[in-house]
């Protein structure tokens, strides 16, 4: 009996700790209310509304038509419209569009032999009768988007011309750039190293502030003559570098046993890299010094983990996720930055090329750097 009442004045005390750490309280209830709201509301693997481009080389009422029967189908969303293929292999390459639909010159003449009108000329070769209507160039590097677009390859045209369905000849050739066998792996190795630079990079310094807390060093910093921002600097330096040998590894692993190509320059991939190292090692010193412990910082990081793997595109394409979810997914590095390290080491792109990201990161890494500078100083008031 009397033990009873030890464990219970025990369970006593953990609720009144509980209670008073506001912070650990908060996680217990968000991180499964987040991960809930993710998997069920943003998570989406029916792709649709992928933004896609068009170069009409025919610009007639036909392949007006043609676009708006494609449009009809809530798969793609034509965004972008270009006059020449070389325009429109370059938005492929920097990111502007999954895919680019060629519309040729003589769509009519193809329309009329194609096998599904039944109205092939009597001198129309077999070549000409089976020739597709149109041509897709698809960024291959991503499965799900590429299969998406392909499942428009057999479209039929019955809205189109009221005729039956023939899926002997497809009605679109459709070209995937960059990963032609669809191995998953291509995709995978990439946005990996963005996931582990993430959970790595954020949990080293989310407790960084905290643990000299803890070990009582924070009277000797406030001592010294260190300015709360070279503090800052100082602590995520180190870190720069072993972010770079993750990144060596993961690559080189993925290279010699997965046969992950990297079609990029080292110097774009280095350059891509320390961004986001840079940009993730800040969001970690800004949890710190929100963190009042060690345990606060952990769930902090996890509760930025879910979203960051979740949303970012490393798993499930951005496309498919609704609006409020791609919003909440371009607040956060990791989407960013997957962005660039796909499209440097599988699209050959120069980071110029992706301005907005590479901006974004730069800005959130200055910006991130001065709140945690000016909450440093604050914690010590």
């Amino acid at each position: 009996m009397k033990s009873l009442l030890r464990i219970q004045a025990i369970v006593i005390k953990e609720l009144i700790q509980l209670r008073r750490d506001r912070m650990t309280f908060g996680m217990v209830i968000m991180i499964p209310l987040v991960q809930l709201l993710l998997f069920a509301f943003a998570i989406n693997t029916n792709i649709r509304h992928i933004p896609v481009g068009i170069v009409d080389q025919s610009q007639t009422a036909l392949s007006r038509v043609l676009q708006q029967t494609i449009s009809a189908t809530s798969i793609v969303n034509f965004t972008r419209h270009y006059t020449s293929l070389p325009q429109a292999q370059a938005a492929i390459d920097r990111g502007d569009v999954r895919a680019v639909l060629i519309i040729p010159k003589d769509v009519s003449q193809r329309l009329v032999r194609h096998s599904t009108v039944g109205f092939g000329l009597p001198s129309a070769s077999d070549e000409e009768t089976s020739r597709p209507i149109a041509q897709w160039l698809v960024d291959g590097s991503d499965t799900a988007i590429a299969g998406s677009i392909k499942s428009l390859r057999n479209m039929p045209l019955a809205e189109l011309l009221d005729k039956p369905v023939n899926r002997n000849v497809p009605t679109f050739e459709v070209t995937l750039l960059y990963n032609p066998e669809q191995r998953s792996v291509v995709n995978i190795v990439p946005g990996l190293v963005g996931i582990i630079l993430t959970m790595t990079m954020i949990m080293f310094t989310s407790a960084a502030i905290v643990r000299e807390r803890e070990r009582g060093n924070m009277e000797l910093l406030i001592t010294t003559p260190l300015a709360s921002l070279e503090l800052m600097i100082g602590k995520i330096f180190p870190y720069i570098f072993i972010g770079a040998i993750q990144v060596i590894i993961i690559l080189g692993l993925g290279y010699f046993f997965f046969n992950a190509p990297i079609n990029g320059g080292l110097w774009q991939l280095t350059f891509a890299t320390l961004l986001f190292i840079c940009a993730s090692l800040v969001l970690g010193l800004v949890i710190s010094t929100l963190a009042k412990n060690q345990l606060q910082s952990m769930q902090m990081t996890v509760f930025i983990l879910l979203p960051s793997i979740l949303l970012s595109g490393f798993m499930f394409p951005y496309e498919g996720m609704p609006e409020i979810a791609q919003y909440i997914a371009e607040g956060l590095p990791a989407t960013h930055f997957i962005r660039l390290v796909r499209g440097v080491v599988l699209r050959d792109v120069a980071v110029v090329d992706m301005t907005f990201d590479m901006v974004w990161l730069i800005g959130f890494t200055l910006l991130g750097l001065m709140v945690a500078a000016l909450r440093f100083k604050k914690s010590l008031d």
